[in-house]
């Protein structure tokens, strides 16, 4: 079985919580370089943040694979 079936689109979670983990990423690289905690805290809870979005994209995803159901997110 194919796991990418190109016919499906991706839900938007998963790709927001991409973006706000990789935007994650970098903020807690600028507070590690600069030496600003706050910034690496935020970073990191950013992070975590799009890490669950992703998860909840993907658990959408795999509801409509399952289902049959590819109408609007």
């Amino acid at each position: 079985m194919n796991r990418h079936n190109h016919d499906q689109a991706i839900d938007p979670d998963r790709t927001e919580g991409s973006m706000k983990k990789m935007a994650g990423d970098l903020k807690e690289g600028a507070g590690d370089i600069l030496g600003d905690e706050k910034l690496k805290r935020d970073g990191q809870a950013d992070q975590a943040e799009g890490k669950l979005q992703n998860a909840w994209g993907g658990v959408k995803d795999k509801a409509r694979e399952i289902t049959g159901n590819d109408r609007d997110h």
